[in-house]
């Protein structure tokens, strides 16, 4: 994985960022309904809604995450929420999944004290659970996701 470098996005990269995430979206059978203007209003301002980094080589984008910052009263401390992980298919097995995720780390930790790291697996792939096993992460005891979206999410906002 030498001559590949970890960088932090920025809006300009929006395009490119929205392209990986695309890729991971097609690769998961999700659909994908971001575009690069939302990536770039999310990673830009004075307090950003995410943050992204951009692993390149000399081939072109090899990487890509997109995470937030969390709190957990739990835990008592900061961490930090990766939304987003994509390893282009020619750099998968090579560690650069484990670079990038080392690299959110650190961001997480120079911005926000981040102490831990939380992301979610899809039950039906085996291969990133056992990237993620491999690197020491473990499943929330007791912890379900739950997400609210369209409707719902628009009649809560209306409540005083």
């Amino acid at each position: 994985m030498d001559g590949i470098a970890i960088r932090q996005a920025t809006p300009a990269d929006a395009g490119r960022l929205n392209a990986a995430l695309a890729a991971l979206s097609a690769d998961l059978g999700d659909p994908h309904a971001a575009d690069a203007d939302l990536l770039a209003r999310a990673i830009s301002g004075t307090t950003p809604a995410a943050h992204a980094l951009l692993a390149e080589g000399t081939t072109g984008l090899l990487g890509a995450a997109l995470y937030s910052p969390l709190v957990s009263t739990a835990r008592g401390q900061a961490g930090v929420y990766v939304s987003d992980l994509w390893i282009a298919d020619a750099a998968r097995g090579q560690g650069l999944g484990r670079r990038l995720l080392a690299a959110v780390a650190r961001d997480a930790a120079r911005r926000w004290r981040a102490g831990f790291i939380k992301l979610a697996v899809y039950e039906d792939n085996p291969r990133a659970r056992a990237f993620y096993d491999r690197l020491g992460f473990t499943p929330a005891a007791r912890e379900q996701y739950m997400s609210m979206q369209g409707a719902a999410f628009e009649a809560l906002k209306g409540d005083p």
